[in-house]
């Protein structure tokens, strides 16, 4: 999904699951409105605050995409199926001049 896709479904009320498997350092320096923090280690403990449906549309993002990539392997493990990668990553969101939450 495109950054700008994404901020429209935000701004709309529809938006997806956006789970972003930064760090919470990185996380509380600006992260897109209504995501929720989960880093790889929350999701391989089982400890991240994920949606109870398994078919839940979700969205996932790093700052650059390695470890978004990973999380996805991981959720889809766990049952997640309608899960897509943020293209470009939080890197895209800010060079787009989309809004962050702090």
């Amino acid at each position: 999904m495109q950054p700008k896709e994404l901020a429209e479904k935000i701004a709309a009320g529809q938006p997806p699951v956006v789970v972003d498997v930064r760090t919470g350092f990185e996380f509380r320096a600006g992260h897109i409105e209504g995501a929720i923090n989960a880093p790889i280690w929350k999701i391989m403990l089982r400890l991240a605050p994920l949606p109870a449906d398994k078919q839940a549309e979700m969205v996932v993002l790093c700052e650059l995409g390695p470890r978004a990539v990973m999380a996805k392997a991981l959720l889809g493990l766990f049952g997640y199926r309608n899960m897509i990668l943020l293209s470009g990553h939080m890197a895209a969101w800010r060079r787009s001049g989309l809004p962050l939450e702090k």
